[in-house]
Formats: C-alpha cells, sequence, structure tokens
C-alpha cells in the first residue's frame, strides 16, 4: 500500500515539469515574437524617415529649375541680381545634397543608363556613339543607390 502514494507523487511531478516546459517554450516563443515586432518597427520608422526625407526633397525641385532658369535668362546687366540668384541655387543645391540627393551631373557622351536617365528625346549626331547622351534636358537627382530623380535626357541614334 505505500508504494501507491509514492507512484501518484511521480506522476504528478512528471505533470508539473511538464507545464514547466511548455511555459518555458511559450515564453520563448512570445519573446522571439516581440523581438521580431521590435526588428520591424525599426525598419517601418527607418523607412517612413527615408520616405519623408524624399518628399521633402521632391519639394525643393521646382525651385532649383526656376533658379536654373532665372539664371539663364538674367541680364547681362544685372550682375547682383544674377549673384544673389546663383548664390540661392548654391543653396538650394547644398540643402538637397544634405538631404542625400546630391545633383547628378550627366555629361554628354556617357552612356544612357534607365536607372539614372529618363529619355525625352533622340537626335541623330555623328559626332556622338549611339545610345549616349546628346543632351541634358533637366539634370538628375540623387546617389547611386537612391535616385530621387532621373535626369531627362536627349539620347544620340545612329545618323541615317
Amino acid at each position: 500500500m505505500d508504494e501507491a502514494p509514492a507512484e501518484a507523487g511521480a506522476g504528478g511531478e512528471d505533470e508539473t515539469a511538464q507545464q514547466i516546459a511548455e511555459l518555458q517554450d511559450s515564453w520563448r516563443r512570445t519573446a522571439a515574437e516581440l523581438d521580431n515586432f521590435r526588428k520591424r518597427s525599426v525598419k517601418d520608422v527607418i523607412r517612413a524617415r527615408e520616405q519623408e526625407r524624399a518628399s521633402v526633397a521632391s519639394r525643393w525641385l521646382p525651385v532649383v529649375d526656376n533658379l536654373e532658369r532665372a539664371l539663364e535668362h538674367a541680364s547681362s546687366d544685372s550682375d547682383v541680381i544674377a549673384e544673389g540668384v546663383r548664390a540661392v541655387h548654391q543653396q538650394a543645391l547644398a540643402v538637397l545634397a544634405d538631404l542625400g540627393f546630391p545633383r547628378r551631373d550627366d555629361e554628354t557622351g556617357k552612356p544612357f543608363n534607365p536607372a539614372h536617365h529618363d529619355a525625352v528625346g533622340t537626335v541623330a549626331d555623328p559626332d556622338l556613339v549611339p545610345g549616349t547622351v546628346a543632351h541634358v534636358v533637366r539634370p538628375g537627382y540623387g546617389a547611386d543607390g537612391e535616385i530621387l530623380r532621373p535626369a531627362s535626357v536627349i539620347v544620340a541614334t545612329r545618323s541615317e
């Protein structure tokens, strides 16, 4: 008779050990889910910041474009005005660069790259290799890994 209570006690210890193991497993899974949630949240915040930066920088592009147009049409007698506009233009370019979107100076003769260029036209030019940039209509902005706006270019084609 003494053996029966001892066996019942051993069965309860096994049950308790199993419950402890299940609770530890549940705790570990919850901790892992929380860690994954934290990592996803950090990535979401970084992505939101990058999108906001791009949004702010894209608002500056028309300002830079208008300043460039003003510089193209400034009279030679208005040296002081032109100098001021140039200074504002440089400041605007610096703001864009600080935001991570420097002006891309795509030069004539470089190969057309659809990741960096937006073809707005073609021209037959015997002096240029077909498929290269013949003229930059509007400059692009951004680093190689993150283009805010591709350069609008005219691409050289074969002479006919």
